[in-house]
């Protein structure tokens, strides 16, 4: 079937609307950041770099390290820019431009999360890295979409609900797990696995009080009773996306705060570094994509 201009908007010069890319402009292995100044920390560790090119907050470069050909996207803060983001991803590797239709055979991407996120735990410490076997998600995004979750997703779901006894806020919560050979890879003794918690915002999603005061005032507590691992705001879209269109997806989160300890990192740009390394190493040691067309 056809899909109409309205759908996939494209710019003049054939490019996918927001990313403002062209299908040779993306890699098979793609970093994805939520803050575009995080783009050429990232490509400042590639051998060279083939493409920069950038729209509003959207910041892409592709390069090499070695013979491995990476590309590095900024996607903004929260699950909205990660919907934008992996659904035009996902049409550069799989749509035909000009004909408008899927293409026969489908391409499969791995796609990896480098963000910042705050530790619920104790046992979590500032500056470490947590690599996330599964997403929580209170966006309420992925309920926009049609998916099929696995029994364990719908168990652990269903003890989330329960915990906080249906509250409203919560309803549309869903989990959703990365990618088994991803985790495999990047899941090792230098971090952290566990279940990270994706909020719709930074304050009252995330417990948080300054003035605004919260409807569940054991938030926190309730999550750390679930063994949850940590906080940000996008992972767990991210692993549904991956469900949906059949890419490969993982997340790794530099810690640089910890709500149980109400500690903050001293060096959070060294934490950050530090991960974006140590994702770089993961991956460029692997000479072939994990997945391929």
């Amino acid at each position: 079937m056809r899909i109409h201009e309205s759908e996939l908007i494209l710019n003049k010069d054939g490019s996918i609307y927001h990313l403002n890319l062209l299908p040779e402009d993306i890699a098979d292995t793609i970093l994805v950041v939520g803050d575009p100044d995080r783009v050429p920390q990232v490509s400042c560790y590639f051998d060279r770099i083939e493409i920069r090119k950038q729209k509003r907050e959207l910041v892409t470069h592709t390069g090499y390290i070695g013979k491995k050909r990476i590309s590095v996207i900024s996607t903004g803060m929260g699950v909205g820019g990660i919907d934008i983001a992996i659904n035009e991803l996902d049409a550069l590797a799989n749509i035909d431009f000009k004909t408008r239709m899927i293409n026969p055979t489908l391409k499969k991407l791995d796609i990896i999360r480098i963000g910042t996120s705050g530790a619920l735990q104790k046992e979590v410490p500032v500056d470490s890295m947590v690599v996330s076997h599964r997403g929580l998600g209170f966006d309420g995004l992925a309920g926009f979409y049609e998916i099929e979750y696995n029994d364990e997703e719908k168990r652990l779901t269903q003890q989330v609900l329960e915990k906080f006894n249906h509250h409203p806020a919560i309803q549309a919560c869903y989990i959703a797990e990365g990618d088994p050979e991803l985790l495999n890879l990047l899941g090792s003794k230098e971090a952290i696995v566990g279940t990270t918690v994706t909020s719709s915002g930074f304050y009252a999603a995330q417990g948080r009080v300054l003035r605004g005061q919260l409807q569940i005032k054991d938030f926190i507590e309730k999550l750390q009773q679930l063994n949850m691992t940590n906080f940000e705001m996008e992972t767990s879209l991210l692993y549904a996306l991956g469900k949906i269109l059949g890419h490969r997806m993982s997340s790794v989160c530099a810690i640089v705060a910890n709500r149980a300890t109400q500690e903050f990192s001293k060096e959070p740009a060294e934490a950050v570094d530090s991960t974006i390394r140590f994702v770089l190493e993961k991956i460029s040691s692997v000479q072939e994509t994990l997945v391929q067309a």
